[in-house]
């Protein structure tokens, strides 16, 4: 066993399925506890990552998995940098949830530390935030029909339900009858009437990523280009612009970042928000006269998502620790939605 994973089972399931031939042999935990469970172990002379739901696993854990693993056996072929999809397990039997095997990614995350290449690069550091930049370009092009993802989110409305989804989502911290309220979000009010009143009146609806920022990227060791784009859960059918956005929301706007920016060492050379912005509208052709709306929109989703655990926090349901230090990114976010309004009146 390791981290809720029984490993003979498991290669019962591999066998079954014609997936590799021998012992598991040198298993790893890349993550696990409170968040899905990452594995990689060796197989034969392939090396493989096991994916699964947290030992704990919440309410749609295991739909999550089934998702990803759609998402990913969709993406086969495609120029989106992505891991491969190996097998999937949508049942619960082999190993008590639903989980799924993917290819080894030779890659780094960028928030865990830069290698010395980078460190010393900062050609190569700026190329981190272009190549991320194509990797989006790319997913919002695919044809989510083409692959068999009809269905996968609903593009009814999408924008104009944004703003309503959210609003509900704060409302439902009151439960939580020790929470500091909304009020202790300066602005939030304000942001949401801005969204409401400024959104677009249309879009071309993509695959989007959902949760696209640094910590969910792995770097090639060799050069400042994407690998892969890592965790899926949050994937849909929507406004590829939103990963821009979110992008953007979670970039540092200067070469000397904040307490609550990503905690990357050296930032200097790290493409500007400006330079993103005009890369993706050049490999990408969209429009985007309207991004500003959109980085306002992720900060506004992004900084209630955070609320969250602050709100739990007072209820001494999350680490106080924890919920104050997301408290403080919830109140960046607003604040770089509200220079960001305030820049276009």
């Amino acid at each position: 066993m390791i981290e809720g994973v029984d490993l003979s089972a498991l290669v019962d399931w591999m066998d079954a399925h014609g997936v590799g031939a021998g012992l598991i042999s040198d298993p790893v935990l890349l993550a696990g506890g409170t968040q899905n469970i990452l594995v990689r172990f060796r197989r034969g002379s392939s090396t493989y990552v096991l994916r699964r739901p947290p030992k704990v696993p919440r309410a749609n854990s295991n739909e999550t998995m089934r998702r990803e693993a759609r998402v990913l056996a969709a993406l086969e072929g495609s120029s989106v940098p992505h891991p491969r999809l190996i097998a999937a397990c949508g049942d619960e039997e082999a190993l008590g949830v639903a989980f799924y095997l993917m290819e080894a990614i030779d890659g780094f995350n960028p928030t865990q530390g830069l290698p010395p290449l980078h460190t010393g690069d900062a050609a190569a550091r700026h190329r981190i935030g272009l190549s991320m930049v194509e990797a989006i370009a790319a997913l919002g092009e695919v044809d989510y029909r083409a692959v068999g993802l009809e269905g996968f989110g609903k593009t009814d409305n999408y924008l104009e339900r944004q703003v309503g989804r959210w609003k509900a989502q704060l409302a439902s911290y009151e439960d939580f009858t020790e929470w500091t309220g909304p009020q202790s979000i300066p602005g939030v009010g304000a942001v949401a009437d801005w969204l409401d009143a400024k959104r677009p009146t249309e879009f071309r609806p993509g695959i989007i990523h959902g949760d696209f920022h640094l910590a969910n990227v792995l770097v090639r060791p060799d050069s400042g280009d994407i690998a892969a784009l890592v965790d899926w859960e949050l994937c849909t059918i929507g406004d590829p612009l939103l990963d821009l956005g979110w992008l953007l929301a979670t970039w540092p706007e200067s070469d000397v970042p904040r307490a609550t920016d990503v905690a990357i060492t050296p930032w200097d050379g790290f493409a500007t928000p400006e330079e993103l912005v005009d890369h993706y509208a050049l490999v990408s052709g969209r429009d985007l006269a309207a991004i500003d709306w959109y980085v306002v929109l992720a900060c506004y989703k992004l900084g209630i998502i955070l609320e969250g655990t602050h709100a739990r926090a007072c209820a001494g349901k999350a680490h106080k620790e924890t919920g104050d230090r997301l408290h403080a990114h919830t109140l960046d976010l607003f604040d770089h939605a509200l220079r960001r309004i305030a820049a276009k009146e």
